[in-house]
């Protein structure tokens, strides 16, 4: 049996690819992407840059919700392509610097778990514009250069008992996803 299997709903995947990816894969302190998520429920979060106001929101928030997506034995990792330094500051600074990170700087996590290059619309659109000037100066993220691939667009996936049973790819890159509400299972530890 596979490492890892894909719930139909979530999206169309290509199973062995992605249970090959995994067992490759490992976070910063050298786990393995396979035995975490073969341990525990995962919620992996495919950030942009250190530099991207939304992407601190995206930390940001997480922090905030730290407790809640925990509470249920969910493990967090955080995803990134490679601006070690901008995001280890990132998490340091939301008291985040124990949260399992995965560095992809070669983008294949994020192109496995189908998440694609953003159009113009998508990166620089009304919207963005918009819930910029929110995120950025009256939430107090703030503006920063771009530190890696600017045109990437994040993600997050919640896995659970080896199943991709959530996922939640931006339309933009101004989305601010719930998290919890990706991470909740119920009682019989499947998704709700």
């Amino acid at each position: 049996m596979s490492a890892i299997s894909i719930e139909k709903r979530a999206s169309p995947w290509d199973v062995g690819v992605l249970a090959g990816l995994l067992e490759r894969t490992s976070t910063e302190s050298g786990e393995r992407l396979v035995d975490l998520v073969q341990a525990s429920p995962v919620l992996l979060v495919f950030l942009r840059h250190s530099g991207c106001t939304f992407c601190r929101e995206a930390v940001a928030d997480i922090a905030k919700l730290r407790e809640e997506i925990e509470s249920n034995g969910t493990r967090i990792v955080l995803v990134h392509m490679g601006d070690r330094a901008g995001i280890e500051q990132l998490v340091k600074k939301r008291t985040l610097s124990d949260v399992d990170r995965i560095c992809d700087s070669n983008q294949e996590l994020y192109r496995t778990f189908g998440l694609k290059k953003g159009s113009w619309r998508q990166l620089f659109g009304p919207k963005v514009w918009a819930r910029s000037v929110i995120a950025a100066i009256l939430r107090g993220h703030g503006l920063g250069r771009p530190s890696a691939d600017a045109s990437q667009m994040p993600g997050v996936f919640f896995v659970d008992r080896g199943l991709v049973v959530s996922a939640y790819r931006h339309r933009s890159a101004a989305d601010r996803p719930w998290y919890t509400s990706l991470c909740a299972t119920d009682e019989r530890g499947g998704n709700s």
